[in-house]
């Protein structure tokens, strides 16, 4: 199997990258719509026009730097505005808002199974082509349920934790938020983010690639 072009690399990555995104980011929205909070609505976000939600640091200078340099795959949204205060009950349904995103991506991990199992029964010149973009979108879609799960806010997690803790710790937990992104960013810089990542990633790949028959590590190879 010969190696990928940048070029192919990069369509290849390009829409499930932009696909984890915005389904990611559109769940928030919808579940907050749900819960009786209608500014992401108001403000045009629950769509799945990806140029509504790509920031171009976050979702393409940084991945496709990253993904350049070979290194661990990493890359933000716009984030979808919640009015916290609109929910029917802002500590409860926070919960809910903040776990839409990385079950987006769980869902989407299984479509992208999917697809690179109906791949492997496709003629070879369509086949390749979709099983290296169902190993992207499985990669992507594990990577940002994961990354997202870390009890950090800014991130999802962190939303997750503030919801589930006392008053007493939840509103000190929370003014972590200003800083939440630089905490993200020491720990690649550090390494120590792929350290904690790597082990339930693994796993999690190990599982869907068992479940829908694709070698993800190897065809992984090609595409980085």
């Amino acid at each position: 199997m010969q190696e990928l072009s940048l070029i192919q690399k990069l369509v290849t990555w390009a829409v499930p990258v932009l696909f984890a995104i915005t389904v990611h980011e559109v769940a928030h929205g919808w579940v907050a719509l749900r819960f009786g909070d209608s500014t992401a609505k108001m403000a045009g976000r629950l769509t799945l026009n990806p140029l509504k939600h790509v920031d171009l640091v976050g979702t393409v200078l940084v991945p496709g730097l990253l993904l350049l340099l070979g290194g661990f795959l990493f890359g933000w949204a716009k984030p979808v505005p919640v009015n916290f205060s609109a929910l029917n009950n802002p500590k409860r349904d926070m919960i809910f808002v903040a776990l839409a995103g990385p079950g987006a991506n769980l869902v989407m991990a299984f479509f992208w199974g999917l697809v690179g199992l109906i791949a492997q029964y496709l003629p070879g010149y369509a086949a390749l082509p979709l099983l290296f973009m169902s190993v992207a979108g499985l990669y992507i879609n594990a990577i940002l349920m994961l990354l997202n799960l870390i009890p950090v806010p800014p991130l999802d997690g962190g939303r997750v934790a503030v919801g589930l803790l006392p008053i007493s710790l939840a509103r000190p937990y929370s003014k972590l938020e200003p800083y939440g992104l630089f905490i993200i960013l020491g720990l690649l810089a550090t390494g120590m983010l792929g350290k904690i990542l790597i082990l339930p990633l693994i796993t999690f790949l190990l599982f869907m690639a068992s479940l829908f028959s694709i070698d993800v590590f190897e065809l992984y190879k090609y595409i980085t």
